[in-house]
């Protein structure tokens, strides 16, 4: 699994890599002290994974996040930062990060956070989680018949267990079908709603009231 770091603290930086490379499925392809030098790498490079920090110079975490995203879909970025600021964390949610983590995470979790990445999960950081619902749900203007028009009954009960945070194999189990079946579901929802990833899907889920 090919991962590039990105934070303006040479500290920091060095501190995960060295930690990161203990996992034999790991490798840090490089590391980027802003944003825009992480685009740079993003393009060079093609890592599966960024861990992302938010408060650099030159461009943010964020404006990086959205730009990656854009020209490179398939790259997962998970961010690790030091704010749990409501609108650090929503913004981050819909520039397209698939989690998001605060610096005091331990490297177990860490670790986690990126495997669980990689196979589509969502993790946000239990200090946040909160947060990110209340500001989600207080953003709710949109009635869930907007999704009923868009989606099949069987895409809503997908769409509802994703929006808990619960896996493909755990959604076949609940649903009594095959995972095969459960990701031709999800790759559906992702289309439909205009969407690349399960967390966006799933803010948009609660935004609905799903």
């Amino acid at each position: 699994m090919k991962i590039l770091l990105c934070d303006d603290q040479a500290v920091i930086r060095d501190g995960l890599e060295m930690l990161l490379n203990l996992e034999k499925d790991f490798q840090v392809i490089g590391s980027a002290q802003d944003g825009a030098e992480a685009v740079e790498l993003a393009a060079q490079k093609q890592p599966d994974l960024i861990l992302m920090d938010l408060k650099m110079p030159m461009m943010n975490g964020i404006e990086a996040t959205r730009e990656i995203r854009a020209r490179f879909p398939q790259i997962k970025i998970l961010v690790l930062t030091t704010y749990d600021d409501d609108e650090w964390v929503f913004d981050a949610i819909r520039a397209g990060a698939s989690g998001y983590l605060l610096k005091d995470t331990s490297r177990q979790k860490i670790v986690e956070a990126i495997r669980g990445t990689m196979e589509g999960k969502s993790f946000v950081d239990p200090a946040i989680a909160g947060k990110l619902l209340n500001q989600v749900a207080s953003k709710q203007t949109q009635p869930t018949s907007i999704l009923t028009d868009k989606l099949t009954e069987r895409e809503l009960d997908v769409l509802r267990l994703i929006a808990k945070g619960i896996n493909n194999s755990d959604i076949a189990a609940q649903l009594h079908l095959s995972e095969g079946t459960v990701r031709n579901h999800v790759s559906a929802i992702l289309e439909k709603l205009g969407v690349s990833d399960r967390t966006q899907a799933a803010v948009i889920a609660i935004q609905h009231g799903l």
